[in-house]
């Protein structure tokens, strides 16, 4: 192969990411104080919108200091007249490795990151590497370990479509979390570019050789035993998958960095209906979610009598 994994990765990730948001991604790396790498991912990375709520992953050194990570924030911020909002999750390099490398309980870094991400920012941006290499080995674990279950859960004869699509239809399944069916089949149309020729390369990554037919399908030679091995790990993350998600959202109701200001905003932009944050509702924002609610129900009601 002309390119191997980690090469590739390391080229998707200096994709294309717009001025405004790179310098989102400084002003949070700065903040954090101790950030290595900023990565952008989400649907606004692949159309260049700064509407919405873009998404940003702060990986920093050091040990991790939540058991349940990674820390979620919102922020608001206006770049040369451009107001833009930010959902921003926060964790130690280390500990996002390792989770991509599938070593430990979590199925959310290496599903999310075998998608498309880019490189917003990074601390040693001088180096001779284009991207730090410690960051793009901790993103070819996560193409690593989906590749890995994608052939065991496949077919045994497939197209890297079928493949993927059964990653993915597994993943959503084992997560907390509400799609729409065939939510596989989109995330692979829209980022074609982005998976042609990937599970080969994760698979030779992965010493998992694969015989390729004819007909530009691909036969996996996984072993009995490693398919039934990879089945075994996959069975225990799926069995803790909700739970788990349960605990991170309990977690997040009450630590939730700007919870409130992210809440107001989606509320006003789904109905209409603007929701003034006082310190209380700030400080306070579960408790203050039912006078929030009723707020809503008030004034939707309110718009619905009057008069065309």
């Amino acid at each position: 192969m002309t390119q191997d994994l980690e090469g590739r990765v390391s080229q998707a990730l200096q994709r294309p990411v717009v001025p405004e948001v790179r310098a989102f991604a400084e002003r949070l790396a700065l903040a954090a104080g101790n950030a290595v790498a900023v990565l952008f991912y989400g649907s606004n990375l692949r159309t260049g919108s700064l509407e919405g709520v873009l998404d940003f992953y702060v990986l920093t050194e050091g040990p991790q200091v939540e058991k349940i990570w990674p820390r979620v924030s919102y922020h608001e911020w206006t770049c040369e007249g451009v107001p833009l909002r930010a959902k921003v999750a926060t964790m130690a390099l280390e500990t996002f490795r390792a989770a991509a490398a599938g070593e430990l309980l979590d199925t959310t870094i290496w599903a999310r990151f075998v998608q498309p991400s880019g490189m917003a920012w990074q601390r040693d941006a001088a180096a001779l590497a284009p991207v730090d290499p410690t960051v793009s080995t901790a993103v070819s674990g996560a193409a690593r370990t989906a590749a890995r279950l994608a052939v065991a859960l496949g077919p045994e004869t497939g197209t890297a479509e079928d493949y993927w699509r059964a990653l993915f239809r597994a993943t959503y399944a084992a997560e907390f979390r509400v799609e729409k069916a065939g939510r596989e089949d989109s995330i692979l149309s829209v980022n074609r570019e982005h998976f042609d020729g990937l599970l080969p390369l994760a698979l030779a990554a992965d010493d998992i050789r694969f015989e390729r037919l004819p007909n530009g399908t691909l036969r996996p030679q996984l072993s009995a035993r490693d398919r039934s091995r990879t089945l075994d790990w996959w069975k225990r993350r799926q069995r803790l998958g909700k739970p788990y998600n349960v605990l991170r959202l309990i977690k997040a109701s009450t630590t939730f960095e700007g919870a409130a200001r992210y809440a107001a905003w989606k509320i006003e932009r789904h109905t209409g209906v603007p929701v003034a944050i006082t310190p209380w509702r700030e400080r306070h924002p579960v408790l203050s979610a039912p006078g929030v609610l009723w707020h809503v129900w008030r004034a939707k009601k309110a718009m619905e009598r009057k008069p065309a």
